[in-house]
């Protein structure tokens, strides 16, 4: 298993991992909304790679209206901080040296401390943030990464993305998420919050999916 954590004071919120809280649909973080859903995208450990490849490649922020840039890997040699086990605890910090990897296209894959710029619109409204990766993780049968706000977004909160390979031999894109408001219209209509929220989940399983990407 691989797992790899940063952390620092750029995030513009404190409740840094509670995405992978059990009860983050109880208990959010505060004046926060949370979210998640769950896929089926098929089955099998070809499937399983294939999708790791993409939620890796950044495929999920690079769909529909959404685009990246300015991809930033962490400087540096290693990378401490707080680290989550398997219940979404806090573990003792770890300092790790990853192999950088890219996509295709040349584009960084998805590691600790990496930061991007996202850009596009979601449900008629701005959506372009400056984002960091807070936590990635490689096990066997589970994939995924953490990515917390920095700035300028229309909303503050974390995203958790995870592709998992069942003990069923099922294959499945699991997303979870708490969105604290900072504009007034979100403020005030929560609605809006929970509709743009539904809108980002459909983008990310349609670069995700194989009834889209096939």
């Amino acid at each position: 298993m691989r797992r790899q954590n940063f952390t620092d004071d750029t995030v513009d919120y404190a409740a840094v991992g509670a995405t992978q809280a059990h009860d983050l649909m109880q208990y959010p973080p505060e004046h926060s909304i949370p979210a998640e859903d769950a896929w089926r995208i098929g089955s099998g450990e070809e499937r399983f790679a294939a999708a790791s490849e993409l939620l890796l490649s950044w495929a999920p922020l690079r769909s529909g209206d959404l685009s990246i840039s300015d991809v930033r890997p962490a400087s540096g040699g290693g990378y401490s901080g707080v680290g989550f086990d398997a219940d979404g605890a806090p573990v003792a910090p770890s300092s790790l040296e990853p192999e950088q990897r890219f996509a295709a296209d040349g584009t960084p894959f998805v590691s600790p401390g990496t930061g991007v710029r996202l850009h596009g619109k979601v449900d008629g409204h701005r959506a372009d943030a400056e984002l960091r990766v807070i936590s990635v993780f490689e096990e066997p049968r589970r994939v995924g990464f953490i990515l917390g706000t920095v700035g300028h977004s229309n909303v503050s909160g974390e995203e958790l993305f995870v592709v998992e390979w069942r003990d069923n031999d099922e294959v499945w894109f699991v997303v979870r998420a708490f969105d604290r408001p900072t504009v007034p219209s979100y403020r005030l209509f929560t609605s809006h919050l929970r509709r743009r929220r539904r809108a980002l989940f459909t983008q990310y399983l349609r670069a995700i999916s194989p009834l889209y990407t096939s």
